[in-house]
């Protein structure tokens, strides 16, 4: 079973797809950490993000192990990421390595902006994560503040709005809602609220027989 989550900056499709990958036993890839990787490597180089030959190169060297969690997140990686990520040849280039995840023995649970729409168009349950720019803003003003980072939510909120045009402005893969997807909106839900709501949506459109196999373990 293929679970594909997508939705914009800070809306909670991580949260949730990490929630939802552990109640059902499933492997879990956050496909951004792809482009903040790519987007890492190119910055350790001194090389520029809208370097489009250099940043395939970067792509095509990524290994699912090399991450480190913690160097990739926070704003400044994020943006980074979406200038990255609107570079067509890099998302052809770490296509296969999205789908090859997705093909593991019993499925997987994968989040990013174009799951559903280009990586597992075949997925058996697509959910399309969002909320409103002031909510995603004021979600990862807290998360930077817990982080003891200086905080300046106008800042923030322009982020949120200029990654969000840049996703789905892109010429390639642009950030979308999947035909068949379900569109699960988080402003005024709390996190246990929205994954009860995700998880409602997964058990209405999976099998039954293979939500009981997977729930076993």
């Amino acid at each position: 079973m293929i679970i594909a989550i997508d939705g914009p900056a800070a809306s909670g499709k991580g949260t949730l797809a990490r929630r939802l990958a552990g109640c059902l036993n499933l492997p879990h890839l956050d496909t951004g950490l792809l482009y903040r990787a790519t987007a890492r490597a190119l910055l350790d180089q001194g090389q520029d993000l809208s370097d489009r030959i250099a940043a395939v190169a970067a792509a095509r060297g990524l290994a699912l192990t090399d991450f480190d969690e913690d160097a990739l997140r926070g704003p400044r990686m994020g943006d980074a990421a979406s200038i990255v990520g609107s570079i067509p040849e890099v998302r052809a280039a770490l296509i296969e390595t999205q789908r090859d995840f997705a093909r593991r023995p019993g499925g997987a649970v994968l989040d990013g902006r174009d799951i559903g729409t280009v990586i597992c168009p075949g997925a058996e349950v697509k959910i399309f994560v969002t909320a409103s720019p002031e909510a995603r803003a004021t979600r990862r003003a807290l998360e930077l503040k817990g982080r003891g980072e200086k905080i300046d939510f106008a800042a923030v909120l322009d982020d949120i709005r200029r990654r969000d045009a840049r996703d789905r402005d892109r010429a390639a893969a642009p950030l979308k809602v999947a035909d068949d997807a379900v569109l699960l909106d988080t402003t005024k839900l709390d996190v246990e609220a929205a994954y009860k709501a995700a998880l409602a949506i997964v058990f209405s459109h999976a099998d039954p027989e293979t939500l009981v196999s997977q729930s076993a373990g």
